[in-house]
C-alpha cells in the first residue's frame, strides 16, 4: 500500500504486552517479589549454626561411646591401674603411688618367683575400712570411672605382694645367715626394705598346687602368707592362682617415681624348679 502524499503516517501502537513477552519462547512476565523479612535475614544463620553444633555433639557423644568402651575393654583384659593404700610393700611402692597391673599374667604369661602381684582378699586378710563418703552422686561416678578403668581402683578387697614360692617350692626361714631359702637355696632379697630383716617370722612350708607363697617388701609391717598360714603348712597362708588379678609392671604416679617393677629375676637365678 503507498501512503496518500502529505498524509501523516499510520499510527504505530508499539509492541503490546504479547509482542514484548512472546509466548513461543516459553518467558513469562516475573510475578512481583516480596519484599524481604526483616527477621529472615537471620534465620538461615541460626539454622546453620544449630545444626553444625548438633553434629558436634553428637559426634563428641560417639566418640566419649567408643572411648569408654576401649578403656573398659584394656581394663577387662589388658591392664588395670591400682592405687597403693598401705605401706607394706615399701620401699619398693610407697603409699599412694598408682600402678599399671598387665592382665596378661598370669592368664598368658607364666608367674615367676619376684613378680609383684595384685590379688583379690583370699580369706578376709583385709581390715574392713570405711569408705570416703563423698555423698551418693559422686560416689556413684567415683565407681562408674573406675569400673570403665578411667580411674585406678582404690585396691579396696585386693592386696599387691611379691611372690616368693612357685607351686610346689619349698620356702623357709631362715638359714644361720638370716635369709629365705627356696629350695634350699638362701637368697639374698635386695628388695627388701632397709632395716628390716627378711622374716622375724619363722616358717617351713611346702606350697600347694595351684598356689603361691607372698610376702611384702617391708616385712616387719606386711600381712602375708606368714601371718595368714594358720596350719603351718602353707595350706592357708598361700595364695591361689586363680586370685590373682596380674602383674605390676609399671608406677606412674607420682611423677617423680615413674619406673619399671623388676622381678628381680638374678634373686633366684640359682633356685632350682620343682
Amino acid at each position: 500500500m503507498t501512503s496518500t502524499p502529505g498524509a501523516p503516517p499510520p499510527h504505530d501502537p508499539g509492541p503490546g504486552p504479547e509482542a514484548r513477552y512472546p509466548t513461543h519462547t516459553g518467558v513469562r512476565a516475573r510475578a512481583a517479589e516480596p519484599e524481604p523479612d526483616a527477621g529472615s535475614s537471620s534465620a538461615a544463620p541460626r539454622r546453620s549454626v544449630g545444626g553444625h553444633l548438633a553434629a558436634l555433639v553428637r559426634e563428641l557423644l560417639i566418640v566419649g561411646v567408643i572411648a569408654l568402651v576401649l578403656s573398659f575393654l584394656v581394663k577387662t583384659f589388658l591392664v588395670q591401674a591400682f592405687y597403693i593404700p598401705s605401706e607394706s610393700m615399701e620401699s619398693t611402692l610407697v603409699k599412694d603411688d598408682r600402678v599399671i597391673v598387665s592382665k596378661l599374667t598370669p592368664s598368658l604369661i607364666d608367674l615367676k618367683r619376684g613378680d609383684v602381684v595384685v590379688f583379690a582378699d583370699p580369706d578376709h586378710w583385709l581390715t574392713p575400712e570405711l569408705r570416703a563418703d563423698r555423698g551418693p552422686v559422686l560416689n556413684r561416678i567415683q565407681d562408674l570411672l573406675t569400673f570403665v578403668g578411667l580411674l585406678p581402683d582404690t585396691a579396696e578387697g585386693h592386696l599387691i605382694k611379691r611372690v616368693i614360692g612357685l607351686p610346689g617350692d619349698k620356702v623357709a626361714c631362715c638359714d644361720t645367715g638370716g635369709r629365705l631359702t627356696v629350695n634350699g637355696v638362701a637368697i639374698t632379697e635386695p628388695y627388701v626394705k632397709p632395716g628390716e630383716e627378711p622374716s622375724e617370722i619363722t616358717f617351713d612350708i611346702t606350697v600347694p598346687s595351684g598356689r603361691v607363697w607372698v610376702m611384702g617388701d617391708n616385712r616387719g609391717h606386711s600381712s602375708d602368707s606368714r601371718l595368714h598360714d594358720g596350719d603351718g603348712k602353707g595350706n592357708e597362708g598361700s595364695v591361689p592362682i586363680d586370685l590373682i588379678v596380674g602383674r605390676a609392671v609399671l608406677t606412674i604416679w607420682p611423677l617423680d617415681r615413674i619406673t619399671w617393677l623388676s622381678n628381680d629375676a638374678d634373686t633366684f637365678a640359682k633356685v632350682p624348679g620343682t
